[in-house]
């Protein structure tokens, strides 16, 4: 029996060195069917698949998404580079709608670092996290009109979409915005305004093109903003909308990988689950400083609720940058002080909010609207003040709602929550390093939990609790 053919898949890129720019695969822009490509390896015949990074946005949001396969969607695809929407016929052909507005992320990130003092990087360059903070800075001003100088300012990030920005801060030293500092109410505000000012342009466009009312998918890096995600939704203009969990460029393998199914098979649909990252390695089970017992749901609630902050990792991690329960920071959301404690853990400014996660069962109790949000990708109101760790300055929270199907171990932790507090909800942030991917390790656990101060963790149904933090009586009984 001969051995199987092997097929390679690799996503398309654009490196530049210089004035130099080299296309690795299929390059960065196109719509074409992947480009293929027979090759020897180890005198193995292989088929060698590229999708381009445009394509392979829309393949992985349409691969991922609930909608059957023949179902006419549009797409939309904006990150760093490209601002483009599209429409995803029956049969799978995508055709290019509008070209929006190239540099979307870029103008969104830059605009935080001209704000910031620190933010020195040469002309071109942005700071990938800086979105997020943006994101979180809106939140601190509504909508507003603005005066001259933000409308000038406003016009000049968002000048020329028909090409790629390439801004230095030097030249908008003129601007009383310049280095104002982010938490100033004029960050605030020209937060607010540019945030506003892209969706606006986006939706604007959008509005032109959209003929029938068809599902919206939603990839791209910009899919993270949680606000537009939501003010997409309440426009009616589409009867549903994804985004995948893996929307920024972590997902682009995945819809290449998408497409060379398609070319084989004919299906463009793959059967996934949100945890299906890197499995956890236990490389180490003898904890210094960290005392161990069983880690049953009540118990771990019933430490929640004295106030602990503990990691909890188990089975494999999240695709995508979004903690679901498989590598998080578990906390208590009735104390407004917990969102500054688990800021300081997590090494992060104190404007930016802690994530809940809620008993889908629930969600109709504590937000608005009530529907699932399993991926964390949508804004929703807060109904109860008496969660204040997880509500954000303007009463929004970016849920994940969870179902005892989905993770069956972190909902039954919420439901002995509930039990004690009367609430199935707890704060939810990601368990990493800071500037670092999700912690695998248990090994790297315990040293993160040593260092930023963790009251301890749960790995594997064993709980390992700070010395400290363990009291005489729950002492006895370890």
């Amino acid at each position: 029996m001969g051995s199987p053919a092997a097929y390679i898949a690799i996503s398309g890129w654009e490196e530049k060195r210089g004035n130099l720019v080299k296309s690795i695969g299929a390059g960065y822009m196109g719509l074409a069917s992947p480009t293929i490509q027979q090759m020897t390896i180890f005198d193995r015949t292989t088929t060698l698949f590229s999708s381009s990074h445009e394509r392979s946005h829309v393949l992985c949001a349409y691969a991922l998404s609930p909608f059957p396969q023949g179902t006419s969607c549009y797409a939309l695809v904006w990150e760093g580079h490209i601002g483009r929407f599209y429409h995803v016929d029956e049969a799978m052909n995508i055709k290019l709608l509008s070209n929006v507005m190239w540099g979307p992320g870029i103008r969104y990130a830059f605009a935080y670092g001209l704000l910031d003092p620190s933010f020195n990087l040469p002309a071109g360059s942005i700071r990938l996290s800086d979105a997020g903070k943006l994101m979180a800075l809106a939140a601190f001003c509504e909508s507003i009109p603005p005066t001259l100088e933000e409308r000038r300012l406003v016009n000049d990030l968002l000048s020329r979409p028909e090409a790629i920005p390439h801004f230095s801060k030097e030249d908008f030293r003129s601007y009383s915005q310049y280095n104002c500092g982010v938490t100033s109410e004029a960050g605030k505000r020209l937060t607010r305004l540019i945030s506003d000012a892209i969706f606006h342009k986006f939706l604007t466009i959008i509005r032109q093109h959209v003929k029938t009312r068809a599902p919206l998918l939603i990839s791209g890096g910009c899919g993270l903003n949680c606000d537009w995600n939501s003010l997409l939704f309440e426009t009616g203009l589409f009867s549903d909308i994804f985004v995948p969990p893996c929307a920024n460029d972590s997902g682009s393998a995945i819809g290449t990988a998408a497409d060379a199914q398609f070319c084989l098979t004919g299906s463009a649909k793959l059967k996934w689950s949100v945890y299906s990252g890197p499995s956890f390695v236990l490389d180490r089970r003898e904890h210094e400083g960290f005392l161990c017992s069983p880690a049953t749901a009540s118990v771990v609630a019933k430490h929640l609720h004295a106030g602990a902050i503990l990691g909890w990792a188990h089975g494999r991690a999240e695709i995508g940058p979004r903690a679901l329960g498989h590598r998080s920071i578990l906390a208590s959301p009735l104390d407004r002080g917990m969102l500054e404690r688990i800021n300081r853990i997590k090494r992060r400014e104190g404007f930016r909010p802690i994530a809940p996660v809620c008993r889908e069962e629930e969600v109709a109790e504590h937000f608005t609207p009530s529907r699932p949000s399993p991926h964390m990708l949508f804004f929703q109101r807060v109904l109860n003040s008496h969660l204040p760790a997880i509500t954000h300055v303007d009463g929004s929270a970016r849920i994940q709602t969870l179902s005892q199907q989905q993770d069956p171990l972190l909902h039954e932790v919420l439901s002995e929550f509930r039990k004690i507090s009367g609430f199935g909800v707890l704060c939810n942030t990601s368990l990493n390093f800071n500037g670092a991917g999700f912690i695998n390790r248990s090994s790297d656990l315990a040293r993160f939990a040593r260092d930023v101060g963790l009251d301890g963790f749960i790995v594997e149904n064993q709980l390992y609790l700070r010395d400290q933090h363990v009291t005489a009586s729950q002492r006895d009984s370890l």
